[in-house]
């Protein structure tokens, strides 16, 4: 019996955070401020005190509920005013600029140099002397500002007229013609059919094809 409450428990706990998460919006990982981070990680161990508490299971949900509601209310107010936000959030914080180092703003931000070019590294920069800016996200992700010359060249660099490109959906997945994304671009099963049989391919042998507005199609085989 005590096995079963503890089942009912925890679905009730699964169901309530899934609730809670969807009220709370959707925002990846790194997309979270420290506060965002920390909100997620509490709610989320509460929900797992809820799945074995058998005696008095109100107590971890109203905590849940509170917890989500003030994550609410302070994205809320975030969006509503600035000031609150740069203090809820905080601001980017320049740790390298024009060939110069920030000290300060690198022990305040706890990075050391050896994580700093850890990051640049990361991001393609495997020399500081390519970068003009490097700045610490609200997020804790650090965003870097190459040099000009660093810069890859773009069609307005070289003054050359492009075509926009569509926004691409998915035609085929698995093998499964997805009529929702022809219609969104315009397109029939007889078109994509044609565009495949150009390409000497039988729906039931795609894993995925893209298409867009433009005309653009892409098709992708699985081994």
């Amino acid at each position: 019996m005590q096995l079963v409450k503890v089942a009912i428990t925890a679905a009730v706990s699964f169901l309530f955070l899934f609730l809670l998460t969807r009220m709370m919006g959707k925002r990846q990982v790194s997309q979270m401020s420290m506060f965002d981070y920390v909100v997620g990680i509490t709610v989320g161990s509460i929900a797992a005190e809820l799945a074995t508490e058998l005696e008095e299971p109100a107590k971890p949900l109203v905590a849940m509920a509170v917890y989500a509601l003030l994550a609410v209310c302070f994205s809320v107010l975030s969006d509503k005013f600035l000031k609150f936000r740069r203090v809820s959030e905080g601001l980017p914080v320049v740790l390298f600029n024009n060939g110069c180092f920030y000290r300060e703003n690198l022990k305040k931000s706890k990075i050391d140099l050896d994580e700093f070019l850890m990051q640049c590294r990361t991001a393609g920069y495997f020399g500081v002397q390519n970068l003009q800016t490097a700045l610490l996200e609200p997020n804790g992700k650090i965003s870097f500002l190459p040099l000009a010359q660093q810069r890859p060249v773009t069609p307005q660099d070289l003054t050359l007229s492009v075509q926009e490109a569509g926004m691409e959906e998915t035609v085929v997945s698995d093998g499964n013609i997805l009529q929702d994304g022809l219609k969104k671009v315009g397109k029939d099963e007889q078109w994509l059919k044609t565009k495949l049989k150009e390409q000497e391919k039988k729906v039931s042998d795609v894993f995925l094809a893209t298409a867009d507005n433009s005309g653009s199609f892409h098709a992708f085989s699985i081994r």
